[in-house]
């Protein structure tokens, strides 16, 4: 083992530097463990603490009533919209008619266009 005296000035800072790095990772490491150990203890003492990964949690599962309760929304619902309930849904708008002369020149329209797209020889537009 060398002895002090032989070390530069240089040496010893950096002899220091590195013990006070190891000093401060001793203590985190030492944070860490006390954790740890006491997320040991909770868990074995029975305090609540993490839950073991090897549990199986427990299905969720609707009571009859509940399931009852909702079937019965739903029925309520598909009633309103048959109509069949208190609250009927609003009617939808009624479709705007067309006169037989509006449509007979839509169709003199259309006529021309396919008679143009024939000449052309296609059989599509």
């Amino acid at each position: 083992m060398t002895k002090l005296k032989d070390l530069s000035t240089d040496q010893i800072r950096s002899i220091i530097i590195i013990k006070k790095k190891i000093g401060k990772l001793q203590i985190a490491v030492e944070r860490r463990v006390e954790k740890l150990q006491s997320k040991i203890d909770s868990i074995a003492g029975g305090g609540g603490g993490m839950p073991s990964p090897f549990t199986k949690r427990k299905k969720h599962r609707m009571s009859r009533a509940g399931r009852a309760a909702i079937a019965a929304a739903a029925r309520a619902r598909w009633a309103r919209y048959r109509g069949k309930g208190a609250k009927a849904p609003k009617p939808a708008r009624k479709k705007r008619k067309v006169s037989a002369a509006v449509k007979a020149k839509l169709a003199a329209i259309a006529k021309a266009r396919w008679a143009k797209a024939k000449a052309a020889g296609k059989k599509a537009l």
